[in-house]
């Protein structure tokens, strides 16, 4: 316990938000659910990696029935993430960079190519979704309502519309601009 607590406060010292800073004080809340649906990620997993399995399954159902975000304990979120609103989204096994985000009701998954390897900062926002052996840059944004298939996207680009039509624009914030709230 005492190690998935730090590595929830090295996740919070990162984002400067309501919610999760006061001042220059971290904030935790067992009250707020997307704090919540967080924090048992970081249990399920720390447990899987100390090799507590059935615990860490026991965990992951608890976050599954208590937010409705299908964040496996073996997927290795990075160590700055940020869950907003997560219920109805699913991770999947994919290469997570630093500084991800998701927002409710997004999908990331395999296909027969495998499963997407992302940079630092990619931000899915409401109902987007990526699937396949996709390589994803550093510093993009998936618009609401996106969907990626088999695609590589560079780097500061934003993914807009659904497959096969998506169009990919350049992106000029990062994401500790954009959702961290680091100016």
């Amino acid at each position: 316990m005492a190690e998935a607590v730090t590595r929830v406060h090295d996740c919070f010292r990162n984002i400067n938000k309501k919610y999760y800073r006061e001042g220059n004080d971290i904030l935790f809340s067992h009250l707020h659910s997307d704090h919540w649906a967080m924090f048992l990620y970081l249990v399920s997993n720390t447990v899987y990696r100390a090799g507590d399995e059935n615990v860490a399954a026991k965990l992951f159902i608890l976050n599954k029935a208590l937010h409705g975000v299908d964040a496996f304990y073996g997927i290795g979120l990075p160590e700055t993430f940020l869950f907003v609103h997560p219920v109805g989204t699913v991770l999947g096994n994919a290469k997570y960079g630093n500084y991800f985000v998701t927002y409710q009701n997004c999908a990331i998954g395999a296909t027969e190519s495998g499963y997407p390897t992302f940079g630092d900062g990619v931000v899915f926002y409401a109902k987007s979704s990526c699937l396949g052996g996709c390589q994803i840059g550093d510093e993009v944004v998936f618009g609401a309502n996106s969907f990626l298939i088999d695609k590589d996207v560079p780097s500061n680009s934003v993914v807009i519309g659904q497959f096969p039509g998506q169009k990919i624009k350049p992106n000029e914030m990062t994401a500790r601009e954009r959702v961290f709230g680091w100016l």
